[in-house]
């Protein structure tokens, strides 16, 4: 169905939480490590900014040098993740996600980031929010986003089916990932927007979380 930014309301029994875009504002640290990047590989820096955004570092390289060996990208990868989680000048929160995040105390939810642990502390704790307790990172799953394998094991661990999750995401590979676990997909931000999800919200603060008796969650969005 097309994204709208009109007021909607849907239940689930989990959220499952995109970081980066979703929770916290990274692009700035982003930016800067995947243009050095692009620049020593002879690419174009937004060509390759149009890729990243979502999946893993080595998935990224995958698909921007195709050929290029696979222990090549993870070699660099590890490169790559090591500068991020060192660099978390400009890391801020989402307009709102430190309210939501409040809001989901007894909520079953759930990160999933294809960030790895070191990053997604730094980038949390950069950005002043609490991390869940439930975390699905780069080190608990073999295929990066869009493959939805991160999002069914997130609701694997929840212990509730696919179909009763709604994902929070900013990119096109996360919302396709979502879209392919079976889940109901909230777009946060003007990224998310064109790769049409379920419904679209300008940042958290559009998001009103109600918890309900029977155990589900209530969430009026818009």
């Amino acid at each position: 169905m097309p994204a709208t930014a009109t007021p909607a309301v849907l239940t689930a029994r989990a959220l499952l939480l995109d970081m980066d875009g979703t929770l916290v504002n990274s692009d700035a640290v982003v930016e800067r490590i995947w243009r050095r990047w692009a620049e020593r590989h002879g690419l174009d820096g937004d060509e390759v900014m149009g890729v990243v955004h979502g999946r893993q570092g080595h998935a990224s390289m995958a698909v921007l040098l195709p050929g290029r060996p696979v222990e090549q990208n993870l070699a660099d990868n590890a490169r790559m993740l090591a500068e991020e989680t060192a660099d978390t000048d400009g890391v801020v929160r989402i307009p709102g996600a430190d309210a939501f995040l409040a809001a989901l105390a007894g909520v079953p939810h759930a990160l999933v980031t294809s960030a790895d642990v070191a990053l997604s502390t730094a980038r949390m704790h950069a950005a002043g929010l609490p991390l869940p307790a439930v975390r699905i990172t780069a080190e608990s799953v073999g295929a990066s986003k869009p493959d939805p394998e991160g999002f069914l094991k997130g609701a694997a661990e929840l212990g509730v089916d696919p179909a009763d999750c709604v994902v929070f995401e900013d990119s096109g590979a996360g919302i396709a990932a979502g879209r392919a676990a079976g889940m109901t997909v909230v777009g946060v931000g003007p990224r998310a927007v064109r790769h049409e999800p379920d419904v679209a919200v300008r940042d958290l603060t559009k998001v009103a979380v109600e918890p309900l008796p029977d155990g589900t969650v209530r969430l009026r969005l818009g």
